[in-house]
């Protein structure tokens, strides 16, 4: 066999490998979709550096935060959101699907500190993933009367974005806050409150 019909060969398998390694991370994923979580305390990779509270929330001192992913695309609404757009503001990542019982729990308290928060600069924005359409998820954000926008990411590629061992979204569904300098600070991954919401969002709001 000539080197170069050995080269589209080892294309196909590197292709088929890095398929199979996406697969079993959203596999992953999935296996701990609408659980309770572990109280912020599981590691996202090597090399995570944060501290995990008793109240579920793991944060990170301003220093040591990784770099949030590229998310953005398409959302429910057919509009898109690019999280780019939004860096000088503080984001708060909610990652949700219809199907889950404690997203449906934890939603009023996030579309209240998304109303109180917005003159403050925080944007919310939520992934909805496992979803194989829009319509119950649409249904979803009309029942809780949602406004901010949510991502359509039935796949999960979009949690996948997230950086080896930050604070990555590992659950559904799980809370993320992003700094003004687009840097992850906190996370939890399990049903959020308004006060850890709160918890989570006012240091980052008070840095300067």
């Amino acid at each position: 066999m000539s080197a170069a019909s050995r080269a589209p060969r080892s294309r196909r398998v590197l292709t088929r490998r890095l398929s199979l390694t996406a697969s079993a991370a959203v596999a992953a994923l999935l296996l701990t979709a609408c659980g309770e979580g572990d109280g912020g305390t599981a590691q996202s990779g090597s090399g995570a550096n944060y501290i995990a509270g008793k109240d579920g929330i793991a944060t990170v001192d301003k220093g040591e935060r990784k770099d949030a992913p590229a998310i953005g695309g398409e959302t429910l609404d057919g509009a898109t959101f690019d999280l780019a757009d939004h860096k000088g503001k503080v984001v708060v990542v909610n990652v949700w699907g219809s199907w889950c019982a404690p997203c449906r729990a934890e939603a009023p308290n996030l579309v209240k500190v998304a109303k109180d928060t917005a003159d403050q600069g925080v944007q919310f924005v939520g992934i909805n993933t496992r979803d194989s359409n829009k319509g119950p998820a649409l249904a979803f954000e009309k029942d809780y009367e949602v406004g901010y926008p949510s991502l359509y990411d039935p796949q999960g590629k979009q949690i996948l974005r997230f950086p080896r061992g930050s604070l990555s979204p590992q659950a559904i569904p799980s809370t993320v806050v992003i700094d003004r300098d687009g840097k992850i600070a906190a996370r939890t991954l399990q049903a959020v409150s308004e006060k850890q919401l709160r918890a989570m969002i006012d240091p980052v709001l008070a840095e300067k």
